[in-house]
């Protein structure tokens, strides 16, 4: 069928037979079907939706625009995290060693941040020598040896994807959750997996905001995963707050030696990581339960194997030898470091999560254009929680910047985020909710 014709029939509110989407990308990726065509597309499915059958076909012909890995040879299972996105969210640095220490592998293709989120990828890049984006004899390698690697996607990986992605970012249509089901999913499922676990945030630090939202989110990933061959479940998890008390790149690598080492480990960060760890080790078949599962993680952490899983990534991948030892010298550090003062007493009763996350981007943290460096040095470090007692004076956080002016702007930006009332607010779960299969589409 011809693309006008696909089109028509979307803009019609008719369901697209599997056949007309599977040529539809096939044209997308050979170059047949114009951005154009795309765009119009993109907005069709926005306005009308998928169903599930065709939200299904949309993955599976996105994963076939390109190369799809075999890891069948693993003398264990595949499994893997995604998040939806979120501020100081580094879990994916402590859950990968984690879960390799547990017998399974990980093969985590991460990306880099977007918008007011951070990116797992520009995280690694922080750390010196270390190969974020492998050829794939070396990504396999890493996984076998190691037990997991924490890469970037690669060009022959769902390229359909990178192109429609490319074509919605700038059409208005990024917020359709059939194209960004097919879009997370897409890259999933090319890189092989077994089993893969969702972290859907919700909150004012997350892209859904709304309980509802990322309900609908969570569903649909699960339940088209799910239909793709892929099991998967989900926990959507609470973005009211930063996540870790670091916020930036290579803060964040240092807040995950840390947490791997056992020198500090940030409450809501523990939970929600052994959380996330548990259910993998569910979902890949090495725990027989959750509560196995989050006891065979504890004991992997504690242990140290995970740390020792962690170092040994880092240093297949590239990167100094001694990096878990010696992290804090081989990371690079913000010319400028300052503390933000509380500018009363009381109690942190809001943060304003996404404003946190825009003014790591504004220190140069992340990009406002797709082609932007990022300096990996800047950030905040202890950043205090939901909850927490200050005094007129107390460091509602620390500030690390290139440069005073820097500083000045990102301090101000910290303060405004923070509210600070007489009333300490009742403690919130950051597991918020499950999400398997058997929920509906």
């Amino acid at each position: 069928m011809l693309p006008q014709e696909i089109i028509r029939q979307k803009r019609d509110g008719k369901t697209l037979p599997p056949g007309d989407i599977a040529a539809f990308i096939a044209g997308l990726t050979s170059g047949t079907v114009s951005e154009g065509q795309a765009a119009a597309f993109a907005m069709a499915v926005f306005f009308n939706g998928m169903r599930r059958e065709e939200a299904v076909a949309l993955t599976l012909a996105m994963r076939d625009s390109g190369e799809v890995l075999d890891w069948s040879d693993l003398p264990g299972p595949a499994t893997d995290k995604h998040s939806t996105g979120g501020i100081g969210d580094n879990v994916s640095l402590m859950l990968a060693p984690i879960v390799a220490a547990c017998g399974a592998y990980v093969p985590m293709i991460s990306g880099r941040g977007l918008g007011h989120t951070g990116g797992t990828l520009d995280k690694m890049d922080a750390i010196p020598g270390y190969v974020s984006q492998p050829d794939t004899d070396l990504f396999r390698k890493v996984v076998r040896s190691a037990g997991c690697a924490i890469i970037g996607q690669t060009a022959a990986l769902a390229p359909a994807d990178k192109r429609l992605y490319a074509i919605r970012d700038v059409t208005a249509t990024v917020e359709s959750i059939p194209l960004i089901t097919a879009s997370i999913l897409s890259k999933k499922l090319a890189a092989g997996l077994q089993s893969l676990v969702l972290d859907v945030k919700v909150g004012n630090g997350a892209f859904m905001e709304k309980s509802r939202d990322a309900a609908s989110l969570a569903k649909s990933l699960v339940e088209v995963a799910n239909g793709a061959g892929l099991k998967t479940s989900a926990l959507i998890t609470g973005m009211n707050e930063p996540l870790a008390s670091a916020a930036g790149n290579a803060v964040e690598v240092a807040n995950a030696v840390d947490f791997l080492t056992g020198r500090t480990r940030d409450p809501r960060l523990e939970k929600v990581t052994l959380a996330l760890c548990g259910e993998m080790l569910l979902s890949c078949g090495i725990a027989s339960s959750h509560a196995d599962g989050l006891e065979r993680a504890r004991d992997a952490l504690n242990s140290g194997r995970a740390a020792e899983r962690f170092a040994r990534m880092v240093h297949d991948l590239g990167g100094p030898a001694d990096f878990v030892e010696k992290h804090r010298s081989h990371l690079p550090h913000a010319a400028v470091e300052r503390v933000v003062p509380a500018p009363r007493a009381g109690f942190v009763t809001h943060i304003a999560t996404r404003d946190i996350g825009l003014a790591v981007v504004g220190l140069g943290g992340g990009r406002t254009r797709p082609g932007d460096s990022v300096d990996l040095a800047v950030g905040f470090t202890r950043l205090l929680p939901l909850g927490a007692e200050v005094r007129p004076g107390d460091p509602l956080a620390s500030v690390h910047a290139r440069s005073e002016a820097d500083a000045d702007r990102a301090a101000a930006a910290l303060a405004a985020a923070y509210g600070i009332g007489d009333a300490k607010p009742a403690a919130k779960d950051p597991v918020v909710r499950r999400i398997t299969a058997g929920d509906a589409y």
